[in-house]
């Protein structure tokens, strides 16, 4: 089997770096981006002991900013002249709501505007490999129905879990979106659930939440089978252009979830919120 070169955002933590370094195992190149300087030094460190010290690499990037998207798409294209995936995996959640420095929801920007932003800033990287990917990890066919158009950055009724399936939801059009305005591209674009994982559920929550989110970490799925069905879909690309699963499973991509005409108007707001 010949290598493969991935990009992971997320990549310092959770299902993220259980994937780089499974594909480091197994003679591949890896690149994670991330946030946090520690756990991406520490990544390398691993990768180190593995022998993949030359495979290994960290771009560190405030995802959450637009400018560092930005920033770690020209890293990567600086460093990468073609890639078989791109996984995206980041996510940091909020009990209460957060505004980044840029004026943006904390969810909306790091869980929706930066893999909007990698997936169609990477498009031409992607597309010259053989059998290329994107794997969008998050939660498909979950909610349905248009989102809050007059209000996409939740500044009423914000909740944690409004905020997450909002999130979801404006993923199921992205990826909609990116199929309807890459319609000859090679690359698969698949939305992932994994199900309930056992990760560190990045996030800042309040006492209540906390308590669950301990509970989650007790039961949920290891992550080293969490990621296995990630897998089959980077070494096996699905046939069609736009696909869901849930833990290997594939989901119908039903208008009431996957509409065309939402992802056409989502696209059009984001292209204007990012000019």
């Amino acid at each position: 089997m010949s290598s493969k070169t991935l990009v992971i955002a997320g990549g310092t933590d959770g299902i993220g770096r259980a994937l780089g370094l499974a594909y480091l195992r197994r003679g591949d190149l890896v690149t994670i981006i991330g946030r946090n300087s520690a756990k991406g030094e520490s990544f390398l460190a691993e990768a180190a002991a593995l022998g993949a010290a030359g495979r290994a690499h960290f771009i560190p990037a405030d995802l959450s900013l637009v400018a560092g998207a930005r920033s770690a798409i020209a890293a990567v294209r600086e460093r990468l002249d073609q890639m078989d995936a791109l996984v995206l995996t980041a996510r940091h959640v909020s009990s209460h709501r957060q505004v980044t420095a840029e004026g943006f929801e904390l969810t909306f920007a790091l869980y929706y505007l930066s893999r909007y932003l990698l997936s169609h800033g990477l498009a031409d990287l992607l597309d010259t490999a053989p059998r290329p990917v994107i794997v969008n990890v998050s939660g498909p066919g979950e909610t349905s129905g248009d989102p809050p158009w007059d209000d996409l950055d939740l500044a009423l009724g914000y909740t944690l879990s409004t905020a997450l399936s909002h999130g979801g939801r404006l993923n199921d059009l992205l990826a909609v979106g990116w199929g309807l305005h890459h319609p000859s591209a090679r690359t698969r674009y698949a939305l992932v659930h994994p199900g309930v994982v056992a990760t560190s559920f990045s996030g800042t929550y309040d006492l209540h939440t906390t308590a669950l989110i301990d509970q989650l970490r007790r039961t949920g799925a290891p992550v080293a089978e969490a990621i296995r069905p990630i897998a089959r879909l980077l070494d096996d690309p699905p046939a069609a252009l736009v696909s869901a699963w849930a833990q290997g499973s594939p989901l119908p991509l039903t208008k009431d979830a996957f509409d065309p005409a939402a992802a056409r108007r989502l696209h059009a707001i984001t292209r204007e919120l990012l000019t």
